[in-house]
């Protein structure tokens, strides 16, 4: 049961984050091409210097994602260690459950 509970609560915790940084990658790639658009208009130093803030700031995006797809790898690790200590400490509740699972998707399908 606590398995269970922690699981849950670790899957919210991987959710919140996932969303987090799609929130936060998204704002930065906004925000980049408000920059970069605003700098095509423009000639000079001053189109160059939004270019290069636009361009910083799409390495920054790439840089978050790439931290947080490696958090969300972490995390899914833990989640999966989590799962096969739950089968192996329920074995005969997991096949029941599957079982369970396979009978409704049988049914589903039947009727269609």
């Amino acid at each position: 049961m606590f398995n269970n509970i922690r699981a849950t609560a670790n899957e919210a915790a991987v959710n919140d984050k996932v969303d987090d940084a799609t929130t936060d990658v998204k704002a930065l790639v906004k925000d980049a091409q408000s920059l970069l658009t605003a700098a095509a208009a423009l000639t000079g130093t001053k189109a160059d210097d939004l270019r290069e803030r636009g361009m910083a700031m799409l390495d920054v995006a790439l840089g978050k994602a790439g931290k947080y797809q490696d958090q969300a790898v972490v995390k899914s690790k833990e989640l999966a260690k989590t799962a096969d200590v739950y089968v192996k400490d329920n074995p005969w509740r997991t096949v029941a459950v599957a079982a369970g699972v396979g009978l409704l998707v049988g049914v589903a399908l039947g009727r269609k």
